[in-house]
């Protein structure tokens, strides 16, 4: 074959040349550092081994247990969800690492529920649907079907990113990716609060109070302050047909990294470094040199590309970032804490307003925004391999959240009596605070931040929705793919070829 290539004509040559497959101009990265073993981490590392092949070394560098704010808890030899719970039945990405690492699903189980303002129940859940449709009816008019139709709609601008994304589109900043999917609507989403943007849409302050600020405080632990896009997911996280999965949802992080080959080594990241390593005949290779801190004490490597998918500031990965030029930005956007208290124990129904426990029949509980309440909301759990819950009568697995952690006095009003309280502190997601202003995804040439995403919503999917960008990103930017990157305009000519 090699001699009969020789002896083509040069014509032949180049026409064989132009016939043949395209091949990159670029030859592939030889070793990728994945910062960061959480959901996000362990989905870039998954996406990044697709788009870059079983060639390239990946390696994950976490500093505790892989999972990140995917966690669970024992309580007396039966593990419970700490972290992350549940996950909507349309997150694309999630579902489909259930299916590839072959896991199970449980559907998310919550018994009936009541929301209380700190004197009494406003609203309490029947076990007939029929009654519970009157009771809403009845109190909130139309404002619930209303607010399904309008988290509906924002749904479903937000899911053509998956349309994006089949086809290998990525974008470099959080705010292209956004306003590609809703335009000016998410701007103003983001912008505004969601007591703002649902006064705007015509919902009523009672149901704003009574129904929207209960599901922003058990979701993501703040008020109706928080930005009008993610007050829209959190909505979307009460809504019907949640799931979890069997044997805990950080098993997907495990499975991830398994399936991506990606190599784990346990260590905090210190510092990052620009290098660039002579090549004969060629312009220097740009490197990063990522120090970290081990067991053994600070060790450290050089990768091609680095994905940095661990939050970044003082009190979350608190990585120095040495002779950049132009300098790295500082991330001040705080994380808000949120407690996660298991108790074994009989709930105090007195403390609700029950005077007989035996009436007593709810098995979640969300609060209203009152100051004089210490927790955020409070319902009945079951064991990450169980798919039913125990009756609230019954000593039973309370999960409770809360700002701070639960004083003895505190767990003495909630429960009558307890066996085993497991706490769990998160520095859970951000502080929600519109105008919300985004990180870069681009943190120098191949050099990448996912966790910015966050400030517009912070959930499991958006995290394998940031990580997929990533990798795409890095790709395209890789081997000069610009025509794959902050395509705008493609959303109806991505509809007619699916």
């Amino acid at each position: 074959m090699s001699g009969l290539r020789r002896s083509l004509p040069p014509l032949l040559l180049l026409l064989s040349a132009l016939c043949s497959p395209a091949r990159s101009l670029r030859d592939g990265p030889s070793r990728i550092a994945v910062v960061g073993g959480g959901i996000g981490g362990s989905a870039a590392a998954y996406f990044l081994r697709q788009k870059f092949g079983r060639g390239v070394q990946l390696h994950v560098l976490e500093k505790a247990a892989v999972g990140g704010r995917l966690d669970t808890l024992d309580v007396e030899g039966d593990a419970y969800e700490a972290g992350g719970s549940v996950i909507h039945p349309l997150n694309l990405h999630m579902k489909h690492f259930v299916k590839e690492l072959g896991l199970s699903v449980t559907s998310a189980q919550g018994g009936l529920a009541g929301v209380y303002n700190g004197e009494e129940f406003v609203f309490e859940e029947s076990s007939w649907s029929f009654i519970n449709l009157l009771k809403l009816l009845w109190h909130y008019g139309l404002n619930p079907l209303r607010m399904s139709m309008w988290v509906e709609d924002i749904l479903d601008k937000f899911m053509r990113i998956y349309r994006y994304q089949m086809h290998d589109y990525a974008f470099s900043s959080n705010e292209r990716l956004l306003h590609t999917l809703g335009g000016d609507d998410f701007t103003r989403l983001l912008n505004q609060t969601i007591d703002e943007a649902m006064q705007k849409a015509g919902f009523s302050q009672k149901f704003i109070n009574e129904v929207v600020c209960p599901a922003m405080r058990v979701n993501y632990g703040q008020g109706v302050t928080i930005n009008g896009f993610v007050g829209a997911v959190s909505l979307a996280g009460v809504q019907s047909g949640l799931w979890s999965v069997k044997g805990g949802n950080k098993l997907v992080c495990s499975g991830l990294i398994y399936s991506s080959k990606a190599e784990v080594i346990p260590g905090t990241v210190v510092s990052i470094e620009p290098k660039t390593r002579p090549r004969p005949g060629r312009d220097p290779a740009l490197l990063y040199h990522v120090t970290y801190n081990t067991s053994s004490g600070l060790t450290g490597d050089t990768y091609d590309i680095v994905v940095i998918a661990a939050p970044l500031g003082r009190k979350m990965a608190n990585i120095t970032f040495l002779n950049f030029n132009p300098p790295i930005p500082q991330f001040p956007n705080p994380y808000h804490q949120t407690v996660t208290t298991l108790v074994h124990g009989r709930l105090n129904a007195s403390f609700f307003g029950y005077r007989d426990p035996q009436a007593f029949h709810l098995g979640s509980i969300f609060t209203m925004d009152n100051p004089k309440l210490f927790i955020n909301s409070l319902g009945v759990v079951s064991p990450v391999g169980d798919a039913g819950g125990e009756p609230p009568l019954r000593s039973a697995v309370w999960k409770v959240f809360s700002k701070e952690e639960l004083t003895k006095e505190q767990l003495g009003l909630l429960f009558s009596s307890y066996d085993a309280v497991k706490v769990k502190r998160w520095l859970a997601y951000p502080q929600y605070r519109p105008p919300e202003k985004f990180p870069p995804i681009v943190l120098h040439e191949q050099l990448y931040y996912l966790n910015g995403l966050e400030r517009a919503a912070s959930a499991m999917e958006m995290s394998a929705i940031a990580a997929r960008n990533a990798a795409l990103l890095a790709f395209h930017r890789w081997h000069g793919h610009s025509h794959s990157i902050d395509q705008e305009d493609l959303h109806e000519k991505l509809k007619t070829e699916l």
